[in-house]
């Protein structure tokens, strides 16, 4: 049971996200028969579904708890574009998208039948390096506004300039949070937190044959990088969190695994949300770990509500 007060905290607090958008297309349907045009199910699609993926997910869930929340993100001008700025209104998230006429806005569709997704169709292009440095001139302008910041990078180019914008939040003290992407995490050096996931870790650490040999590869990673916290998600085995006090494990707490694509978006939203309005490091590992066994048991990008997180209540 938590007190009101201290829940109450993060509708006050503003969180700024920063990232690589897409919107998220479903084709949800049945698959009943084998095409004879080739050895592959026929769907018959029956309803299709938008939904804001990638750093516009992260800033979803943030917004589900309550949070303010604002949006910076590289997009097209283009359909797609314009589905997600009416997201981006409806969700009561601060639009601060970059339009560039030069691309066209990351599309992933997936096809869904019998809750198994079957096939999953990408359209994206790689931003120019001025359309880059629009994403850090935006930022700059704005981000005196917000509490903290969340860098959701899915290795899309809107984080090109990541460096910089980590060193304009440390010169405004301002705490930041990054869900990392890439085999180089030097250009994260000096953020606050950093939550990779275990195949992300072990592409830049080298595997481990132990836990001790994790622990001491995870601490000398967040030493090097000067972080205050590196909270690792390990999929079945839970989360660890590597800080200066120590280290702290969460177990796994999914009940059912139906789709676990834009689970570590939720994981950083709601870490950063918590820790960002005061909650201690291990209260918010241990509640960013019930909400990623939360959404895993949801079909496609999804988010958690504010009641699913603190399901055991508020006292008044």
């Amino acid at each position: 049971m938590r007190d009101k007060k201290e829940v109450k905290r993060l509708s006050q607090s503003r969180i700024l996200v920063v990232g690589d958008v897409m919107l998220d297309k479903y084709w949800f349907g049945s698959a009943k028969r084998i095409s004879p045009e080739a050895p592959v199910p026929i769907v018959a699609v029956e309803r299709e579904e938008f939904r804001i993926g990638g750093a516009g997910n992260v800033a979803s869930n943030a917004a589900s708890l309550g949070l303010q929340v604002g949006l910076v993100a590289l997009v097209g001008s283009d359909p797609a574009a314009d589905t997600l700025s009416n997201w981006l209104e409806s969700a009561n998230i601060e639009n601060h998208l970059v339009i560039d006429a030069n691309i066209s806005t990351t599309i992933k569709t997936r096809l869904i039948a019998q809750q198994q997704q079957l096939i999953r169709i990408d359209f994206e292009a790689d931003p120019s390096v001025g359309a880059a440095t629009k994403i850090l001139e935006r930022f700059e302008n704005i981000k005196n506004k917000y509490d903290a910041v969340i860098l959701s990078d899915y290795g899309k180019g809107g984080l090109r300039n990541v460096a910089n914008i980590i060193a304009h939040c440390k010169d405004a003290g301002i705490p930041v949070f990054v869900d990392p992407k890439g085999l180089d995490f030097s250009k994260y050096k000096n953020a606050d937190y950093l939550t990779p996931n275990k195949k992300e870790l072990e592409a830049v650490t080298g595997s481990w044959e132990s836990e001790a040999e994790l622990d001491e590869k995870a601490s000398a990673l967040r030493n090097e990088l000067g972080l205050q916290g590196l909270l690792v998600t390990r999929s079945e085995e839970g989360m660890t969190l590597y800080c200066e006090s120590g280290k702290m494990h969460f177990p796994t707490r999914a009940k059912e695994v139906f789709d676990v694509s834009g689970a570590g978006d939720t994981v950083i939203a709601v870490f950063g949300a918590l820790v960002s309005a005061g909650f201690s490091l291990e209260e918010a590992s241990s509640l960013a770990n019930k909400a990623a066994g939360v959404v895993v048991g949801k079909v496609g990008t999804a988010t958690v509500t504010f009641d699913e997180l603190f399901s055991d209540g508020v006292s008044q």
